[in-house]
């Protein structure tokens, strides 16, 4: 399992936070769909797209790249579609990748990929297995943020550079991401370096320092020098810049008698970036982001106030909020997450989501994680990698601002693989209006010995929604189930029923859904009579 790893953060107090006033960032609004069209930018506090239209993000990770595998987690369980497809219908609107510069070297091979759930990513590199995510993301209307996480695959760094992988090759591999997708709005930008944060102890600290001037060590200098070269080849791309842990660079250390500073999470703290603020040659691309996990995840001095979790504004207040709250630029929190067993978790995640605020103009996001195999925080799916942890998605979900379904952040209308028209038309099922017509392609993905692995995707050319959808098909005598994905998929003699699953039941007028499934015996003859809610589909 993969487990996020923290440093022994500072139980430093914060009764001087609370001179902060604690007011609501955002009035509710209502919701709208979308992120958006074109490249982003900034006004003020707000990330906007191309027409000066506010956009916020509502997205979450998905990890995998920055590791060993060197490529996305859970691509061992399910086909890579369904989870992009699961993310979609959920509400999560953008998806933030973490990576390390292995997975970027030339050589670079991507393991742990099923090769009968993916067949299609089979010998692929990482970055062409990024492509096809990008790709297929931009259809959803999603976006996609690189997040520069580790340097190598061993592990996080305090600083920016590590001997494997210096300053220059940091910088050079950004500025080759950023040439790669220069023609590509579905990824919009740059998440530095993940989690910057203090080694060593106050005042002999070696880890990342905010405005200490030491060129080796000040992450505000280094964010400016990556920022301004990937704008030189990119000038479209929003620079993220995540927060430090102490902005000394240094520990607290309670034997030396000296007041130590408020320290954070890594990566959390911007409370130096109002004095200290990243300079960018594009101003209006600049983007601040704070990190902020719970109580289980690293026990920190503020989880003991006798006024929890009603303090903890005052404290976000102080380490980035005071970002958002003055207009100085917008602040994604692009990592937060627990298990939610702990009870102090849940009112900790709660208020949070009630501080950055509802609708559009609400504080960016991106939760940690969509991974089941997050050792501290659990994902929003379980280790089946398809059932939604509940609990988590009833908190979050009021926050999210789905993607605008079958378009892409350029605005042109995404295309059916499926382009037959059924003639055919039937009385609605109970609860629905309208008519039912649909069209199905069938596919053999994978065959062996004694067993195969098919897709069946079905579009509602119809002028309703089926809501909740049933799709049926028929198998020859001899043929049984093994496993099915993207729907409860269930089997009756020769028959093979895919139900629509509790996080996305309906399948709305204009939509497509791929089932993927396996199955014991011949794959000849192939699955036939595909029917949508007992409609024939052509």
């Amino acid at each position: 399992m993969v487990r996020r790893l923290w440093a022994a953060v500072a139980a430093t107090s914060l009764a001087a936070v609370g001179a902060v006033a604690v007011i609501g960032l955002n009035t509710a609004e209502a919701a709208v769909s979308g992120t958006g069209t074109g490249y982003l930018s900034t006004r003020g506090n707000q990330i906007i797209d191309a027409g000066g239209n506010p956009v916020r993000l509502t997205g979450i990770n998905w990890f995998g790249m920055e590791t060993d595998n060197k490529t996305f987690h859970g691509l061992w369980a399910r086909p890579w579609r369904d989870h992009i497809d699961q993310m979609a219908s959920l509400g999560y609107n953008t998806l933030r990748v973490p990576y390390s510069d292995d997975a970027l070297k030339p050589g670079a091979t991507a393991n742990s990929v099923d090769g009968y759930t993916n067949p299609d990513l089979q010998g692929l590199s990482p970055l062409q297995i990024l492509d096809k995510v990008v790709a297929y993301a931009g259809t959803k209307g999603m976006r996609i943020l690189l997040d520069r996480h580790r340097p190598t695959s061993a592990g996080q760094s305090a600083l920016w550079y590590v001997s494997a992988t210096p300053e220059s090759t940091w910088i050079s591999n950004w500025r080759s991401l950023a040439q790669h997708y220069a023609n590509n709005p579905t990824v919009i930008g740059a998440d530095l370096h993940n989690e910057p944060h203090a080694d060593g102890t106050d005042p002999n600290g070696t880890g990342s320092c905010w405005g200490c001037g030491d060129v080796n060590r000040d992450w505000r200098l280094a964010a400016e020098r990556a920022g301004n070269a990937i704008l030189e080849v990119n000038p479209n791309w929003l620079i993220v810049v995540e927060g430090v842990s102490c902005p000394s660079g240094g520990n607290a250390n309670a034997w030396d008698n000296i007041p130590d500073e408020p320290c954070g999470w890594w990566g959390g703290n911007l409370s130096k970036a109002g004095q200290y603020p990243v300079r960018l040659n594009k101003p209006n691309k600049l983007v601040y982001s704070a990190h902020e996990y719970a109580n289980s995840v690293y026990h920190q001095a503020w989880f003991d106030d006798p006024s929890f979790p009603n303090n903890l504004p005052a404290i976000w207040d102080q380490f980035w909020g005071y970002i958002e709250k003055q207009n100085i630029a917008p602040v994604l929190v692009g990592e937060f997450g627990s298990t939610l067993q702990n009870p102090q978790d849940v009112l900790w995640l709660k208020k949070l989501m009630e501080y950055m605020g509802t609708g559009v103009t609400g504080m960016d996001f991106t939760y940690w994680s969509w991974n089941p195999n997050s050792g501290d925080t659990g994902g929003i799916v379980g280790d089946d990698w398809k059932t939604v942890n509940q609990q988590k998605q009833s908190i979050l979900q009021p926050y999210l601002i789905p993607p605008s379904g079958g378009t892409n952040p350029t605005g042109s209308a995404s295309v059916s693989t499926s382009v037959s028209v059924s003639a055919s038309v039937s009385t609605s099922p109970s609860g629905n209006t309208g008519t039912h017509s649909c069209t199905a392609t069938v596919k053999i993905d994978n065959s062996w010995q004694g067993g195969y692995q098919a897709a069946v995707t079905v579009k509602n050319t119809g002028s309703s929604a089926a809501n909740p959808f049933s799709i049926t098909w028929t198998v020859p005598s001899g043929v049984t189930l093994s496993s099915g994905w993207n729907a409860t998929v269930t089997q009756s003699g020769t028959t093979i029923t895919a139900a629509g699953p509790t996080w996305a039941p309906s399948l709305a007028a204009g939509a497509s859904v791929t089932i993927g499934y396996t199955a014991n015996g011949p794959s000849s003859p192939a699955p036939s009579a595909v029917k949508l809610n007992g409609t024939a589909c052509s």
